[in-house]
């Protein structure tokens, strides 16, 4: 089937400048997510905005050159080449040398592995197989958004093999549909299961490009379905859009059927073509053309900038501070694309600086494997003199998980009494299914026993076992049904084989119900509330509970405090600080502290209170910051602390309630 237009004997689309303002839109919207999150909480969404353009534009590119049949494999892979690599390569040697100055040799051995990942394209598999409750927080991870170029060049790679393979039977539209819903069938399946796999797999975004590739056809070959109502198009694709900015936030299942409102969107506008009134007025203006032209560096440069901003800084940077590295971010954009990828996009520059390219890029790969295999290059570096011993010692990162397992926590904190599956996850198979049973002894009163206090809620309240344990008289027995990430709840109405912290809830209330034991302590990480405390105080006396302790939340720091420590602190570091610590966590304590309802019964346990005072929060316990070192991470108490609380406060609580007082 011939194309309405005939294609030049060059495999490129005629230029559209409304393209490079949409390519603007898609780069401004995940800049300002990254900057400011609370502002555009929907921003991310300028990522699958490119997997459209990328899709269409690729499409066409292809189906011209099969058409006039001079596609060449190899010459494709040369212009992919030219295209992506002198930018990429440009961020993962520049944000390598930077790490090696500024990071801690646990931080630079994930970045080892991370520009490894992004040099071979696979960084949506590594992040996949990183993701989970367990995992660092996403800021500290210079190149996490490289994922987005990892699933583009998956399709780079089979959709070319697949469109040629079928272009003499005339396939092609049948295939891309094909492909787009088998795609968008994972899509929703993995979304509502496996979010992680959901948002990571190429499996579950190739749809995307798909949409794309099925505009490419419709353009070249039946340009008769949707050439009418052209501004009508525009209009509704830029209100998809602005829905999507608005709409989607963190809390959907995405990409799911939200990912329709960027994806239709974006086709809708390229559909319009370049004479709608918006594309042209708006999308082919000067600024956003400007910003479309430099979009691909923009998004390369821009987070690294902002999460090294947010590790070697602050954790919460000011609005000025922000502001600062997004002018940055645009300057160093503006001038890789001026000085090195302009350059090398030129139709003079040949063969042999594309196999330079790849060479350079092997070489890079292979400098960040390195750098991951030698433990981060532990030792080098004036960022690590005399820190060592005591970063080696707090070392929690997956798989090695030092600090956890030197210290025994999973024994300390009864982790066996969590429906979360932390075996799956350690195995990178990350799930939202329960765990099928705990043991008896989380939950089932032992008659050697007279007394019992029953832990409920997530591992704040695990993080609390070890100190009870340790300083409850003999004649306790410590109950325990926590599960990660899982505050207390006793609105689920039936068991559940597909969340775990419904599944956690529920059997608690049961267990609850049965034990009826002395006392129960509910405690949770975060989202503490005063109402919703006093709301379960009623639905656990409902079930005869007599004497409930709400704890409310320990010291939350805004980094783990061991990197605080290393970083901030270390030179002099002081028993107790302000810096770092978390004022909104702090307030909230006080807020509680104010609204609660204290009744017959019903108390409230004030863990701030033995670490704070007027001076700040404790670092550390006795004379040696690393044994006595309060949180091995942001907020979860070490043995020492758990020990400490339970002696000051916790244990005395407990004994009055039990006596009625």
């Amino acid at each position: 089937m011939k194309p309405v237009f005939s294609p030049t004997n060059t495999p490129h689309l005629k230029y559209r400048a409304d393209i490079d303002g949409l390519r603007a839109i898609a780069v401004l919207a995940v800049v300002a997510y990254h900057a400011f999150p609370k502002k555009i909480q929907g921003g991310f969404i300028g990522v699958d905005i490119f997997f459209i353009i990328s899709g269409f534009l690729i499409s066409t590119i292809l189906f011209q050159s099969l058409e006039v049949g001079n596609y060449s494999t190899l010459d494709f892979y040369r212009r992919r080449i030219k295209r992506i690599f002198p930018a990429l390569l440009l961020v993962l040697t520049g944000t390598l040398l930077f790490g090696w100055f500024f990071l801690l040799s646990d931080e630079y051995r994930q970045l080892g592995k991370h520009v490894a990942g992004g040099a071979g394209f696979i960084s949506n598999f590594l992040l996949w197989g990183e993701a989970g409750y367990f995992d660092s927080s996403a800021d500290a991870k210079p190149l996490l958004h490289l994922w987005s170029l990892a699933v583009e060049e998956q399709f780079y790679i089979f959709w070319p093999l697949i469109l040629t393979a079928t272009w003499k039977k005339h396939w092609n539209f049948l295939v891309i549909v094909f492909l787009a819903i088998i795609s968008f069938s994972f899509n929703l399946f993995y979304v509502s299961d496996n979010s992680t796999a959901a948002f990571y797999s190429p499996l579950s975004r190739f749809w995307e490009l798909m949409i794309g590739s099925m505009l490419a056809y419709v353009l070249l070959y039946k340009p008769k379905l949707i050439e009418k109502y052209k501004n009508v198009q525009s209009v509704f694709g830029f209100c998809l859009l602005v829905l999507g900015f608005i709409l989607i936030d963190h809390a959907r299942h995405f990409p799911g059927w939200w990912a329709l409102f960027p994806t239709l969107g974006a086709t809708l506008i390229i559909s319009a073509g370049p004479k709608a009134f918006l594309n042209r007025h708006v999308l082919s203006s000067k600024m956003f053309v400007w910003f479309g032209l430099i979009s691909y560096p923009l998004y390369l440069w821009h987070w690294p900038i902002f999460s090294f901003l947010h590790i070697v800084v602050s954790a919460s940077p000011s609005r000025n501070i922000k502001l600062m590295a997004i002018a940055i971010s645009i300057l160093l954009a503006w001038l890789t694309y001026r000085l090195i990828e302009k350059p090398l996009r030129a139709p003079t520059v040949g063969r042999r600086a594309t196999v330079s390219l790849a060479m350079i890029m092997v070489l890079v790969g292979t400098a960040g494997y390195y750098c991951f295999y030698n433990g981060g290059l532990e030792g080098t570096g004036y960022r690590m003199a005399g820190k060592n011993e005591f970063s080696r010692y707090f070392d929690n990162a997956y798989p090695e998980w030092h600090y956890t397992k030197t210290q025994g926590l999973e024994e300390k904190y009864r982790e066996d009494c969590n429906f979360y599956d932390i075996s799956k996850y350690l195995a990178g198979k990350e799930t939202t299914l329960p765990r099928q049973a705990l043991p008896s002894s989380c939950y089932e009163r032992d008659r050697a026993y007279t007394k019992s206090v029953f832990l409920w809620g997530d591992s704040h309240a695990e993080h609390l076992n070890y100190g009870l344990r340790k300083n409850l008289p003999a004649n306790w027995q410590i109950l325990q049904v926590a599960s990660s990430a899982c505050p207390a709840s006793a609105d689920v109405a039936a068991p559940s084989a597909i969340n775990y912290c419904e599944q956690s809830n529920w059997f608690a209330m049961q267990a609850l119900k049965k034990a009826q034991p002395d006392v129960v302590i509910v405690s949770q990480s975060s989202d503490h509330n005063a109402g919703n405390f006093n709301v379960l105080a009623s639905r656990l006396k409902a079930i005869g509970i007599q004497r409930v302790i709400f704890a409310g939340p320990v010291p939350h720091w805004n980094k783990e405090l061991p990197r605080l420590v290393l970083r901030d602190l270390w030179e002099s570091t002081p028993q107790r600080t302000f810096i770092g610590l978390d004022k909104d966590v702090v307030n909230n304590n006080e807020d509680i502290k104010k609204n609660f309802m204290v009744s017959d019964g019903i108390f409230f346990a004030d863990l701030m209170a033995p670490f704070c005072n007027a001076d700040g929060c404790s670092i550390y316990l006795g004379d040696d910051k690393m044994i006595g070192l309060t949180a091995w991470d942001s907020s979860h108490l070490t043995p020492v602390a758990s020990d400490f609380v339970a002696r000051k406060l916790l244990v005395g609580m407990i004994l009055k309630a039990d006596a009625g007082k």
